[in-house]
């Protein structure tokens, strides 16, 4: 299995540094027939835009990959995921968005995503990122057109339209009940009810939830909400954190969106993760990291999660 699997994720890379347009628009379309907004899917309830996991298993969380495939290849062959999948455990892969521009690669850290979800659609939860928002909030400089165009040339018009339609069925976030609520940016701060998280992008733009799961910061030594210096989103307060996840029933936020120098950083006294999983420039930290989080596991705070985060 292992040497079969291993020759399986060779095959992933060697497909996404040659594909075709027509493949690539095959894969984007088939996909896009696979997200939910209601239901179930395996063993996750899919409410809106929220995915419910059940706290069992095993799950591999990477954060902001930004068109870096050298780095989101290390993190499968790494984790063992799709060793691990194909052998039954019971193990999901979630990714917290922002899987375009910054870097060249953008294109094929797409179709590895893309071709991952098509494989194991039960096991694979994409988040979205501000780099994958609505129109109105999509962050700039959005560098994907230019990777797309040297890529496909005159067909990537065609492509980026079709993957502009993918990001509108992305997930707004995941909960794993009594203990993670897991986004790409930071909290709606005007949430009162789940339905405010699940349909955060019906809501928007006349109510703020998308924008802040997309775009706000956690900010130390503050109470409260304030405006951001990114021009979107808030920076908001540990009693902020407090009062979602106690509305959540959760103990710990797990988010990406922040380059961190290490890879990782912790906020908020123990109630946020922050995760980046890519190296090297325009970011410059030290180290990527990602998280092999055991579902089971009930934590008081994220520092005891220190253990399973896997830095390179």
């Amino acid at each position: 299995m292992g040497k079969m699997v291993h020759k399986e994720l060779e095959y992933l890379i060697e497909n996404a540094l040659k594909t075709s347009s027509k493949e690539f628009l095959k894969v984007v379309e088939d996909v896009q027939l696979l997200f939910k907004e209601s239901g179930c899917l395996g063993s996750l309830k899919i409410k809106g835009k929220l995915v419910i996991v059940p706290p069992k298993g095993k799950a591999v969380v990477v954060g902001d990959v930004h068109g870096d495939l050298e780095s989101l290849v290390y993190v499968l062959r790494d984790s063992c995921f799709i060793e691990k999948v194909c052998e039954g455990e019971n193990i999901f892969l979630i990714f917290l968005g922002d899987y375009g521009d910054r870097g060249t690669y953008s294109p094929e850290v797409y179709y590895v995503i893309l071709r991952l979800k098509e494989w194991f659609p039960e096991n694979v939860i994409l988040l979205r990122g501000n780099h994958e928002g609505p129109r109105d909030i999509l962050a700039h400089p959005h560098d994907l057109p230019t990777h797309l165009q040297r890529k496909f040339g005159e067909e990537w018009s065609n492509i980026y339209t079709k993957l502009l339609k993918i990001f509108d069925h992305l997930y707004n976030a995941v909960l794993v009940d009594e203990r993670y609520i897991i986004l790409h940016g930071g909290i709606p701060s005007k949430a009162s009810t789940m339905d405010d998280l699940a349909y955060a992008h019906k809501k928007h733009p006349q109510e703020s939830h998308l924008e802040e799961i997309l775009w706000s910061d956690p900010k130390e030594d503050m109470n409260g909400i304030y405006y951001s210096p990114r021009g979107a989103g808030r920076l908001f307060g540990e009693d902020v954190t407090d009062k979602f996840l106690t509305m959540f029933n959760a103990k710990a936020l797990i988010r990406g969106h922040e380059p961190s120098r290490e890879g990782f950083k912790i906020n908020h006294n123990g109630k946020i993760l922050t995760l980046f999983s890519r190296r090297g420039p325009p970011y410059h930290n030290r180290h990527g990291a990602y998280l092999l989080l055991n579902l089971s596991e009930k934590i008081k705070s994220v520092k005891q999660l220190e253990q399973y985060i896997h830095k390179f």
